[in-house]
């Protein structure tokens, strides 16, 4: 869908939809495509004089739709959204994002590698450059409709995903995304059932942190950020102590069975060594942590206890990356 929408300038404005809506649910009004562009020519509506794109975009998500005469009509579900312009803006919203599940683009724009989680503003957020020139349309939608906004450090090149569309984005396009993106890593992860199990240990771990910390007067935003940001290095982020202000726990959730055991990858080694004593590790065994008193082993600064110190510890490598030497000798011949 967004690949067909890219040739339009403008896809559309809050006032622009609900001004046309509204329009079309006049008695009589009989309007083709026609009479949309005839009534808004030389119009300027939110700083836009340009309408190229809204009635396209309106039609792919099911908002409008062509009658046998041609007629444009209104999704009967949009009439109790005319309410006003805020109640309409968010319901196009989530029809936009709903129609794009499936959008090969979408997915390319909302992957893992561009979603991450700010933890100063508490937010997800998501890189401006990953709509490229391209999609800068789509872009532009989401701001106007206030589903994206500017990140309140003006030095960073990221938007922040609206908070009041936070519960949409985790039920509606969070799995979505998190099934677009399982790659070969990500699949031998779950064949060892890192997925199945580590999500429980981090709910596990949230819910637990909440607990520890009871009487704090943030309890609320002691969250498990490992559904936006994969690259963060840590699960879950969470306060040392119930008089922390600021996140000072940032906490790597392992799952085990049996014996203590885990992976460890080379990004989290490095946050880990990063953060020092405000890195956890929390080993939670998956037989016991539905016990009701049951409580996790907790490594504070792993990086010096695993890794420097680790007496207790036997570590093995289970894998290397490698990569071709294509260093030539002085004579011009490959090594």
């Amino acid at each position: 869908m967004l690949r067909e929408l890219n040739r339009y300038d403008n896809l559309g404005t809050p006032k622009f939809f609900h001004e046309l809506f509204q329009k079309l649910e006049t008695p009589g009004c009989n309007w083709t495509s026609l009479n949309i562009s005839d009534y808004f020519y030389n119009r300027i509506v939110d700083d836009k004089n340009i309408f190229d794109g809204c009635i396209p975009l309106a039609i792919a998500i099911g908002a409008l739709s062509l009658d046998s005469k041609g007629f444009v009509r209104l999704n009967p579900i949009l009439r109790n959204s005319l309410i006003n312009e805020k109640y309409l803006s968010i319901k196009l919203v989530e029809m936009v994002l709903v129609a794009l599940k499936d959008d090969e683009v979408f997915h390319e724009i909302f992957c893992s590698e561009n979603i991450s989680y700010d933890i100063v503003y508490r937010l997800i957020q998501i890189e401006s450059m990953a709509f490229q020139f391209r999609y800068a349309n789509f872009r532009q939608l989401l701001i106007s409709f206030n589903f994206l906004y500017s990140h309140p450090d003006f030095n960073r090149t990221k938007l922040i995903i609206n908070s009041k569309f936070k519960q949409f984005f985790d039920k509606e396009l969070m799995p979505e995304i998190k099934k677009k993106k399982i790659g070969i890593e990500e699949l031998e992860r779950m064949l060892e059932q890192k997925q199945i199990h580590g999500k429980e240990a981090e709910v596990f771990v949230t819910e637990y942190e909440k607990k520890r910390l009871v009487g704090h007067l943030s309890l609320t935003s002691i969250e498990m950020i490992s559904e936006y940001d994969v690259g963060a290095g840590y699960d879950v982020i969470s306060y040392n102590t119930a008089s922390s202000t600021e996140y000072d726990r940032f906490i790597e959730v392992k799952s085990y069975s049996g014996v203590p055991s885990f992976h460890w990858s080379k990004n989290e080694m490095e946050v880990a060594k990063l953060r020092k004593d405000y890195y956890y590790l929390y080993l939670v065994n998956r037989d016991k942590m539905k016990n009701l008193n049951y409580s996790p082993d907790i490594i504070q600064n792993p990086y010096e206890e695993v890794l420097s110190k680790g007496g207790e510890w036997i570590k093995q490598v289970d894998s290397y990356f490698i990569t071709k030497n294509n260093l030539e000798k002085s004579n011009g011949k490959r090594l």
